[in-house]
């Protein structure tokens, strides 16, 4: 029986991605991986119609954290300020990045179940001088798409640029880079591009400064950028998942692209959503603050998350935990991943099984 992931990342391979791993090896200093590594760059910069004149696709090897952290040590200027807005685990990771390196930073925080606080956002951005403010578009704690457009005319406001970690959101959700401010946006390969494990990138703004002097060795962004502006690359590239990305962007195009995977997702999570509370299986956040890509369903009584998780993995589905102190209350699902209709179907008569009683008045 195959196995469905339902976790937020790694997904589901297709076989086709799975298979593209198996392409004849490859050395990173060679002119084939050059015209690898420049194809991927401009597919991701077509994700969301950039103009590669303004806009720079930097390819890492590393999870979406690494994205994250090379965009916060690459961007912020040596004498800049970043606030940095957390509702969830992580926010909370880019504090504890900006701490690490000494980046000089304020946050402001909000409860994990609960919306930005923008008013505090904006008494925070008119009692400092930020040069940037960084945040997560969709917070996989609890599943809530941050509002970027609201938190941007504040930023844009007070004079300050935007760094947003989209390692759950990018190729689904939607981004307004211009819009929104932006100076970077992180994301991964293995979440909804439906690649594999080991391949991040950070999509540049040109424009935007270089952290002077450099933070970090290995993960410089602008020396990427200015390696990769020639098709060449720093440090070895992990060349089999650049394989795999590259086949998953085949796929993703030929599937209509983000707005054809922001429908799959909607689609897929909608008879999720819907299945559960007919089964009196309660989301956690209003389907409006949600995004398509993962939800967080509360627990019913009686039932435990291991209980839950060990019995829909004897069906084939992995299911998320709730973290921290959400851990014993919820659980998580994702739309993400090769599952067919069957797949789905498969997953609704489990969810039937698991919670009969729930709804049940005696």
């Amino acid at each position: 029986m195959k196995t469905i992931l339902l976790n937020p990342g790694p997904v589901t391979l297709s076989r086709r991605v799975r298979e593209a791993m198996s392409r004849p090896d490859l050395c990173h200093r060679e002119p084939e991986f050059g015209a690898l590594q420049d194809g991927l760059r401009r597919k991701l910069l077509d994700v969301y119609a950039l103009d590669p004149a303004d806009w720079a696709a930097v390819l890492l090897t590393g999870s979406g954290t690494a994205a994250v952290e090379a965009m916060l040590t690459s961007l912020v200027p040596a004498d800049g300020r970043l606030l940095i807005v957390e509702n969830g685990v992580y926010g909370e990771r880019m504090t504890h990045i900006a701490r690490s390196y000494g980046i000089a930073h304020e946050r402001v925080t909000a409860p994990w179940s609960d919306a930005i606080d923008l008013s505090a956002v904006e008494r925070a951005l008119g009692d400092g001088d930020f040069t940037h403010v960084a945040v997560v578009h969709h917070e996989t704690t609890t599943g809530r798409l941050n509002d970027i457009a609201a938190l941007s005319k504040l930023a844009a406001a007070h004079g300050a640029r935007l760094l947003l970690d989209s390692v759950s959101g990018f190729g689904a959700e939607t981004l307004d880079f211009d819009g929104w401010h932006l100076d970077g946006c992180a994301a991964a390969a293995n979440k909804c591009l439906h690649g594999v494990p080991g391949s991040a990138f950070v999509l540049v703004r040109r424009a935007a400064p270089a952290a002077a002097p450099s933070r970090t060795v290995y993960l410089d962004l602008h020396a990427y950028l200015a390696q990769q502006d020639r098709r060449a690359t720093p440090f070895t590239q992990s060349v089999q998942t650049f394989y795999a990305l590259d086949e998953a962007l085949d796929e993703f195009f030929e599937e209509g692209g983000r707005r054809g995977r922001q429908a799959l997702f909607r689609h897929r999570m909608t008879r999720i959503r819907e299945a559960l509370l007919a089964l009196g299986v309660e989301p956690l956040l209003p389907d409006a603050e949600s995004s398509c890509v993962l939800q967080s369903f509360r627990l019913p009584p009686g039932h435990d998350y291991e209980a839950v998780h060990d019995r829909l993995k004897q069906d084939g589905f992995i299911v998320y935990a709730g973290q921290g102190g959400l851990s014993g209350r919820v659980f998580r699902i994702s739309a993400m991943g090769d599952i067919t209709e069957e797949d789905l179907a498969r997953l609704l008569d489990a969810f039937s099984t698991l919670f009969r009683t729930v709804g049940r008045r005696d």
